[in-house]
């Protein structure tokens, strides 16, 4: 799979051409960069960072190693965002948050899919931000995605109706042993969760409390393993919190939503 998309984005087709068009010889010039591709790939580099792009919820996302590359996992958190956010639409006009966005793949996303919605998306990384600034633009939905500097939902001025956000949950002895192609190319900072994995969820539930409606709803993405020491960081912060859990494809928790008292 690997080799086709490369050898794809080298020719600048499609993957299917290379079945439509298998019989035609290439160029040494189309070779030397498919092999220059294969050299990248070999040496641990991941396909979205060479191609720059990664699909997501049908759409094409640009990447670079300033940004987490979006996993299929997290098209579960957009579905619940979505299902969400569409029950609260047919009592008025709510508003989400995206807190840490990276590529902006989920408050673009939540734009795209539903056409009156509003996002703040929050990143400490400029770098990221202009990466989901260009994601906006693409998809069309920069007048309705504000992306904002600063840490978790510090930055915002006015409570949302809904967070969505997936922190980093990778505890810092897992990052260590994790396959080069995450460890070495994607940013630390969009994985390593601390010594339990826990940290990034701490930090980001104590900076809701001024950011979020009564009756707010969070939506976390977890890691399976951690479901209960998650929910009861919820429950801590936030007393009185109704938690469920929504699985993902392979039939485990990776969904974690809060109902705020």
């Amino acid at each position: 799979l690997d080799a086709e998309l490369l050898l794809a984005y080298a020719l600048g087709v499609r993957r299917l051409d290379l079945y439509l068009l298998h019989d035609r010889p290439l160029r040494e010039p189309e070779l030397g960069a498919a092999r220059e591709l294969v050299r990248r790939r070999a040496s641990g580099e991941p396909v979205a960072y060479i191609t720059g792009v990664r699909e997501f919820y049908n759409r094409a996302f640009a990447v670079t190693p300033a940004v987490l590359i979006p996993r299929p996992e997290t098209e579960t958190l957009v579905e619940v965002a979505l299902r969400r956010l569409r029950e609260l639409s047919e009592g008025g006009e709510p508003t989400a948050a995206d807190l840490g966005t990276g590529s902006g793949c989920i408050a673009v996303t939540l734009a795209a899919e539903i056409a009156a919605l509003h996002v703040l998306a929050t990143d400490v990384s400029s770098a990221a931000l202009a990466v989901a600034r260009g994601n906006a633009v693409t998809h069309d939905v920069e007048q309705r995605v504000t992306l904002i500097g600063g840490d978790w939902a510090r930055p915002l001025t006015k409570p949302v109706d809904v967070v969505v956000t997936n922190p980093p949950y990778v505890t810092s002895e897992e990052l260590v042993a994790t396959a080069r192609d995450v460890r070495d190319f994607e940013p630390a900072l969009a994985l390593d969760g601390g010594p339990d994995g826990l940290g990034a969820y701490r930090a980001l539930l104590a900076s809701l409390h001024a950011a979020t409606r009564p009756g707010a709803t969070v939506l976390l993405e977890i890691d399976p393993r951690r479901a209960g020491l998650v929910a009861d960081l919820v429950r801590g912060e936030f007393a009185g919190a109704r938690v469920s859990f929504h699985e993902d494809l392979t039939r485990r928790d990776r969904v974690l939503e809060a109902r705020l008292p």
